[in-house]
């Protein structure tokens, strides 16, 4: 595609962001060398203590968790995460406060000033635009959220403090490996020499732990150095030195969302020399942190849940989290899926808990038709067991149409699950007039 021509003055944030997914011959290139240089013209160095988290699932809610309890605090905090819902803006929030077009046209303007003759990807190109916000904004935090990967996302180019890995499981497979071993690999790049790096996975893969020991990283591992409990009412965190008792639940929903906030915990914990945490704005931030598109329950009849699950860990946290509800008479799936992704994994761990799939079309040169993701998903979904009713699958042109006919089919005391794709949760999410 050729490049289109540099934003003038006045421009508005989407001629920007066009002009940006104009400019590489490649939408996903992995590599630091060119966002670093230009990283380096520009001068750009990070205030205050820099968190970096990475993983498979729960990096975004460990992000929202860490950002609301250093809020409660009192910290001014940049919290940068990806990708967006429904507005680019979501990617960048300062002090609570997502960045303005306005805001982010003058740092698209500096990277483009900066960058020459060197191309950037859409992603290097915004993630370096954010970082000099970030500088510009005299915060005592930053928390930075891995796009894809680890060793070679621009994210990387940030020394963390802190660096966190959530979960290690099978994603991205073109760009990652095909074995946990090469993933956690790739992951475990973040951590830095004789940093505190914290790994929320209950069964690291050895590649991971073998690059902590050569590096010489200050390893907190889940299970060993901090752990969580709880009963119905609370929970409490235990760490190397630090205890955090009579906590409430997340108001983030599932059942993953322990694991993610005692990760937050450990890395606040493992800072607490530089940014001290009050037990009661540990309380709150956990309470007020909000992630759209996680086990998202709206409100009113029938229950419809959000949710960005993907891959096939995601889908067995959701499915997990479904059963966890209360009775329904009927659960429908308004279901959209990049043709990349692990289809079979997914239906493996939700397909019995489907009673109709309406199977939605998504744009772009991931993305396929409805009828052709049906077809698919009809070949694909376990057999039913005897004497059951095998699931319907209906065809539907993009996640809108598969909602209105989930709708219609739905009786107030039924469910819809909107998943499979960020893509699939923001169109529907669009369609309620609803902002992410």
């Amino acid at each position: 595609m050729p490049s289109a021509l540099k934003p003038a003055a006045g421009a508005s944030l989407s001629d920007w962001l066009q002009y940006l997914e104009s400019i590489h011959a490649t939408a996903i290139d992995m590599g630091l060398e060119r966002v670093r240089d230009v990283a380096a013209r520009m001068n750009l160095a990070l205030p205050g203590v820099k968190f970096v988290v990475g993983g498979t699932n729960g990096k975004g809610s460990t992000c929202a968790m860490l950002e609301a309890i250093l809020l409660a605090a009192g910290y001014k905090v940049g919290l940068y995460t990806s990708p967006h819902l429904i507005d680019f803006n979501e990617r960048a929030r300062v002090n609570g406060q997502i960045a303005s077009d306005e805001a982010l046209i003058e740092q698209f303007a500096a990277v483009e000033a900066a960058r020459g003759d060197i191309t950037l990807t859409y992603f290097e190109f915004t993630t370096l635009a954010i970082l000099r916000l970030f500088s510009q904004s005299r915060l005592d935090a930053v928390v930075l959220e891995v796009g894809l990967g680890g060793r070679l996302d621009a994210v990387n180019i940030v020394d963390a403090d802190c660096a966190v890995v959530t979960s290690v499981d099978l994603d991205h497979i073109d760009y990652l490996g095909d074995t946990r071993e090469k993933i956690g690999f790739e992951k475990a790049h973040i951590y830095r020499a004789g940093r505190p790096a914290v790994c929320a996975d209950p069964v690291p893969p050895q590649s991971l732990l073998d690059y902590v020991g050569q590096i010489g990283a200050d390893l907190w591992l889940f299970g060993r150095d901090y752990n969580y409990s709880g009963d119905r009412q609370q929970w409490a965190y235990g760490g190397r030195e630090q205890r955090r008792s009579a906590l409430a639940y997340p108001a983030l929903r599932g059942a993953n969302q322990l694991l993610n906030a005692s990760a937050a915990l450990a890395a606040l914990e493992s800072v607490r020399d530089r940014l001290p945490v009050p037990q009661q704005a540990v309380r709150q931030g956990l309470l007020q942190a909000s992630l759209p598109g996680r086990f998202q329950i709206l409100p009113g009849q029938p229950t419809v849940i959000l949710d960005v699950a993907h891959n096939p860990h995601a889908a067995a946290v959701l499915a997990q989290n479904l059963d966890n509800m209360g009775f329904h008479p009927y659960t429908y799936a308004v279901f959209g899926m990049l043709n990349d992704k692990d289809l079979a994994g997914v239906l493996a761990k939700l397909g019995s808990r489907i009673d109709h799939w309406f199977c939605a079309g998504l744009p772009g040169p991931r993305g396929g038709s409805g009828e052709r993701l049906a077809e698919r998903v009809a070949a694909t979904l376990p057999a039913a067991p005897a004497g059951a009713e095998a699931p319907g699958v209906s065809a539907c042109a993009d996640p809108a149409q598969a909602f209105a006919a989930a709708r219609e089919r739905a009786g107030e005391n039924d469910r819809i699950v909107v998943f499979g794709s960020f893509l699939t949760v923001a169109s529907v999410l669009q369609s309620l007039g609803r902002k992410a």
